[in-house]
């Protein structure tokens, strides 16, 4: 029988907090959600390893690396009254985390099934700053648009210009730019009608539907 709690806390200190994650406020969030919660029930025994956890049956789908993940909201820098969109939410963990660093979050997720599972695990858990929706995860969710911080819930092979395009006037999106081991995690600030990205460090994430890179014509 897994020690749940015990697990939780061991990912805290052997993934996140030796991977430079200060913050307290995502520290406390990511010791407060039960992870295993959102992982199918065969699946619970690896939730906190370092690892993508799959969360579908297709394995194309995951939990992104809790380290991966920690480093992301550290540099999107989520403050209490921030809209956050988490974009490919998935099961649903990341934006339990993120409700409790933001003043709304918006959890969007094209699997209808993925959507049906993060919407009652989350409801069970009575997170009442959150609402997950159901669209396209490159066309972002414009109806709650502008938003504060953007999550990429996976990796992009392309720059999300839809999803910059509905950030704030200094708003944040995090994602990991690239696929396979070249994957870079990136900050992108919005300013002025624009957005810069900077190269954050190192990561590998699932490729997000939606994000992949348009094949080349060949003659």
């Amino acid at each position: 029988m897994v020690d749940f709690a015990q697990a939780r806390r061991t990912m805290v200190d052997s993934q996140v907090r030796p991977s430079d994650v200060t913050d307290l406020r995502l520290i406390a969030a990511m010791l407060d959600v039960p992870r295993e919660q959102f992982v199918p029930a065969a699946r619970r025994a690896i939730a906190y390893l370092d690892m993508d956890v799959p969360v579908d049956g297709q394995g194309g789908r995951a939990l992104l690396k809790p380290m991966v993940l920690a480093k992301l909201l550290q540099a999107a820098g989520v403050g209490e009254g921030d809209r956050v969109l988490d974009v490919g939410c998935a099961t649903g963990y990341s934006a339990a985390v993120l409700a409790r660093l933001a003043g709304e979050v918006v959890a969007l997720e094209e699997d209808v099934a993925l959507a049906r599972i993060a919407g009652e695990t989350l409801a069970a858990s009575g997170v009442a700053n959150l609402s997950v929706v159901s669209g396209p995860l490159h066309d972002g969710w414009q109806r709650n648009a502008p938003y504060d911080v953007i999550v990429l819930e996976g990796a992009s092979e392309v720059v999300p210009a839809a999803l910059l395009a509905q950030l704030k006037d200094g708003g944040r999106l995090v994602a990991v730019i690239g696929s396979g081991p070249m994957g870079k995690a990136t900050l992108y600030r919005a300013a002025g009608g624009r957005a810069t990205g900077q190269t954050l460090f190192d990561a590998s994430a699932p490729l997000l539907p939606g994000f992949a890179r348009p094949a080349a014509f060949v003659f």
